[in-house]
């Protein structure tokens, strides 16, 4: 039975004739103690469906777990965005269900068309650090501001060869919610050294990320 509706798969197919490069969507599953591998395999097998400049790499977490650690998967289900040939740090820890479906639109929009709307001043930030940053953002599927969050800390891993951002699904990982002390939701962590609340400003997840790079010892490089 498919998971994306007739009615939304003729809006994506739309959506999708914008993209001018190939999209390719690597997904890591389990068969064992997964609960939404099997719907995460689905919905991107159905992505690559409504256009020929999207496709789908499917990995088995349990038998390829050196390719998992290439690509920093230590959980699943985990969906990378990225292009034929490029890996941006683009990540969903957790199907990308309810809200964070559209995120997974949207990223896909943003790696085919190359287009990105961030301010000026945001991009030259960007474009001048020259740390790592590994951005975790905490999210439930029925929360309306939380793709906000995820798709600021995609777009700046779009940006920037030193950003990842990760989308993490909180009831599908909750020692690790509460690990971070995940209380509300979108719940931004920066190199596990400073916190964001909610759907912030560009201005204010940038402020986040020079704090946290003014604190010693940053993460080491994921890339």
């Amino acid at each position: 039975m498919p998971l994306i509706q007739e009615k939304d798969r003729e809006f994506i197919k739309k959506e999708f004739e914008a993209l001018k490069t190939p999209v390719k969507l690597v997904v890591f599953y389990s068969d064992t103690g997964c609960d939404y591998c099997k719907e995460t395999r689905q919905i991107a097998e159905e992505l690559a469906e409504l256009s020929d400049k999207v496709s789908v790499e499917v990995h088995n977490f349990d038998s390829e777990r050196d390719l998992a650690e290439k690509f920093g998967v230590d959980k699943v289900p985990a969906t990378i965005i990225m292009s034929e040939d490029k890996d941006y740090g683009i990540r969903y820890f957790g199907i990308p269900s309810g809200y964070e479906f559209m995120s997974l639109l949207e990223d896909i929009i943003m790696v085919g068309t190359g287009e990105v709307d961030l301010q000026q001043s945001t991009l030259d930030v960007l474009k001048s650090i020259k740390q790592p940053v590994h951005m975790k953002v905490f999210i439930t599927p029925t929360c309306p501001y939380c793709p906000r969050a995820v798709r600021m800390a995609h777009k700046f891993a779009y940006v920037s060869d030193f950003i990842r951002g990760d989308m993490i699904e909180s009831m599908e990982f909750p020692a690790l919610a509460n690990q971070y002390n995940v209380m509300a939701v979108p719940r931004t962590v920066i190199n596990d050294r400073a916190y964001l609340e909610g759907a912030a400003p560009e201005n204010m997840f940038i402020e986040k990320i020079l704090e946290a790079l003014s604190i010693p010892e940053p993460v080491k490089n994921w890339k």
